[in-house]
């Protein structure tokens, strides 16, 4: 249907919530453009839950270059600021190679760090950050916002309705340090070029994802889930870990003990993940609302909503 490609972006970003096809998305276009696929799935870094974190399987990364998948292990603990300079890096490489990559995830922050910066804020104790969540739960969203208001008015006015985790961070943030977080991040610049970069959310109708959401948490039991987590909670590690954070490791993990039954597990993982589902739609929704919109993962759309905006496209003669 199209002709030649002038100028394509050299780094493509494809966000999206769970279970919406990015990553067959991701893996089509990256045959198509001749690219690379960098992963920007916070729970994919890990080695461990392939299944349950839905990493590529090994055929599908036999079939393009795939990078920062299962590279910690789960007893380390990532931080953005360190996939941001391993990102940065492996991206550097594929440059030099002359191809495209794709990154590809449902980590708002890592989209965040690398169009927006990161700034390079001390670590606030994991004490402080609790006492304040527990100060949201106990005052309410309305009180909390009037106080953080007061300390950070550009941070609280950014922040949508219903995100705790953003709230909790600002505010925990200006306790810790004595600086608000929009003063730390005034100082950040951009890890990408404006121009180097074209991103694409894929924002399905909610009741369809949902439902992809319990279909593919079922045929994860099928698929042999309960094993990987075993072998994860024989490790005995810390659950304060990234790794231990994993959607539905928890319920699993509470069957196995002895805690739960088998179909109460399944449908406590399978509600916590439409509601991660949820909370990534409206993050994405908030923060990327210039970026191209896909309801479905089309590759041939996909390219037209990369290329065209910018007569990026030309018609085949």
């Amino acid at each position: 249907m199209f002709g030649r490609r002038v100028n394509p972006p050299s780094i493509i970003l494809i966000a999206g919530p769970t279970a919406s096809g990015k990553s067959a998305l991701a893996l089509d276009l990256a045959q198509s453009l001749g690219g690379e696929i960098v992963n920007a799935d916070a729970q994919q870094i890990y080695q461990a839950l392939p299944r349950l974190t839905a990493r590529p399987s090994p055929g599908e990364m036999a079939r393009v270059p795939h990078h920062l998948f299962a590279v910690a292990s789960p007893d380390q603990s990532w931080s953005v600021g360190h996939w941001l300079r391993a990102c940065c890096t492996v991206l550097a490489d594929i440059k030099r190679r002359g191809r495209t990559a794709l990154i590809v995830g449902g980590t708002g922050l890592y989209f965040s760090a690398l169009t927006r910066g990161l700034a390079d804020i001390p670590p606030v104790p994991l004490s402080m950050r609790d006492a304040i969540e527990a100060r949201l739960d106990l005052e309410g969203e309305a009180r909390f916002r009037e106080v953080l208001a007061r300390i950070d008015a550009a941070a609280e006015a950014r922040i949508a309705p219903g995100d705790r985790q953003r709230l909790i961070r600002a505010l925990a943030v200006a306790e810790a340090t004595g600086r608000s977080l929009s003063q730390w991040q005034s100082d950040t610049q951009p890890a990408l070029k404006p121009e180097d970069w074209r991103g694409l959310v894929i924002e399905p109708d909610r009741k369809a994802l949902y439902k992809r959401c319990d279909a593919r948490l079922a045929s994860m039991l099928e698929a042999g889930v309960l094993d990987e987590v075993a072998e994860l909670m024989a490790m005995t590690l810390d659950p304060a870990l990234p790794a231990l954070k994993a959607v539905g490791y928890r319920e699993f993990a509470g069957h196995l003990a002895g805690e739960a039954h088998l179909d109460e597990a399944l449908a406590q993982a399978q509600m916590q993940t439409r509601r991660y589902a949820k909370r990534q739609l409206t993050w994405f929704r908030n923060q990327t609302p210039d970026w191209a919109r896909l309801t479905q993962p089309s590759a041939a759309e996909a390219e037209r909503l990369i290329f065209a905006p910018t007569g990026r496209l030309t018609p085949a003669p």
